[in-house]
């Protein structure tokens, strides 16, 4: 499900890049774009990087490879040089027009953050509004939060086909709320708790995800049927359900194909895609994470299916 999106497009250009970058996009309940995106390039041609068009908004970059001695620029002129490691994590205010010279090989994920999506953030949680964020030119940051997130939606970006939307509109509800804590100085430790959703809205958030299974609709489209933001109908779902929305469309898909492998003809690329999955080897890959045995060998023993079948 990866798409080039506006950002991916701008950030090639920026970085010099033969391609535009692939990204995972969400987005807010402003109908902003929120995007992370993956960028390497191994033998890059030497120069100044691109600038961006300024707007109030923030790139949060993961950085996975070693780039010593970066020469970094801000508002057009030279400020500094410093090592950049591999695992820290930068933040760069786009108002400032940061860029850096490109002379080594570089490897980083980048998430787009608007500042308007901090905005509904606070107003959803009814908090004050996040001041400047630490903007620090060449100073990193070790986020292990940060680097989890980013592992995950890294594994997204590599397996577009096996990741369904709601994962990554989970995974960045959590990215744009960490970071606004993190460095912007947000508490949410003073909201009252909420509790799960009413029985008739469990039934109906079920009903929603159960008729996609492919999990193409947006967990900020189930969160408005019941006017709530996306935050606070995942963490609601949660505690009604005790799993995430994502996760829980996961298990649904698991137990459709059960139901699929009592017909014992149907061949086990068939059921991996009336059950939602991308393909037979991520069907093969969820349900044994799930059940603890591979499609193949639940089937044989509850079904008893013919041992050649993989």
């Amino acid at each position: 499900m990866t798409q080039t999106g506006a950002f991916g497009q701008r950030l090639g250009q920026v970085l010099h890049l033969k391609d535009a970058p692939p990204s995972l996009i969400a987005r807010s309940l402003r109908g902003m774009e929120l995007a992370v995106t993956e960028t390497r390039d191994d033998s890059p041609v030497a120069g100044l990087s691109g600038s961006f068009t300024p707007e109030d908004a923030f790139l949060v970059s993961l950085k996975l490879h070693n780039y010593p001695d970066c020469e970094l620029w801000e508002n057009g002129k030279c400020v500094m040089k410093a090592d950049i490691p591999a695992g820290a994590t930068y933040l760069y205010d786009l108002k400032h027009d940061p860029r850096y010279v490109i002379d080594k090989p570089f490897h980083s994920l980048f998430f787009y953050l608007p500042r308007s999506t901090l905005d509904g953030l606070t107003e959803q949680s009814r908090t004050p509004r996040v001041g400047q964020l630490t903007c620090q030119l060449g100073v990193g940051h070790d986020d292990a939060v940060i680097r989890h997130i980013g592992a995950s939606l890294q594994e997204g970006l590599r397996r577009p086909d096996e990741t369904n939307q709601l994962f990554v509109d989970h995974m960045m509800v959590a990215f744009t709320a960490h970071v606004a804590q993190a460095y912007g100085g947000l508490r949410l430790g003073g909201e009252p708790t909420r509790g799960g959703l009413a029985p008739w809205q469990v039934k109906r958030a079920c009903e929603r995800l159960d008729s996609d299974l492919g999990g193409k609709v947006s967990l900020q489209q189930i969160a408005a049927e019941f006017d709530f933001s996306v935050s606070h109908f995942s963490r609601a779902f949660r505690i009604s359900t005790g799993l995430p929305p994502h996760q829980w469309l996961l298990r649904q898909r698991v137990k459709a194909a059960k139901q699929l492998m009592t017909i014992r003809d149907l061949p086990l690329s068939e059921i991996a895609i009336s059950a939602g999955f991308a393909n037979q080897s991520h069907f093969t890959r969820v349900f044994s994470a799930t059940v603890g045995v591979s499609p193949a060998a639940w089937r044989r023993e509850a079904c008893g299916a013919p041992e050649s079948e993989t």
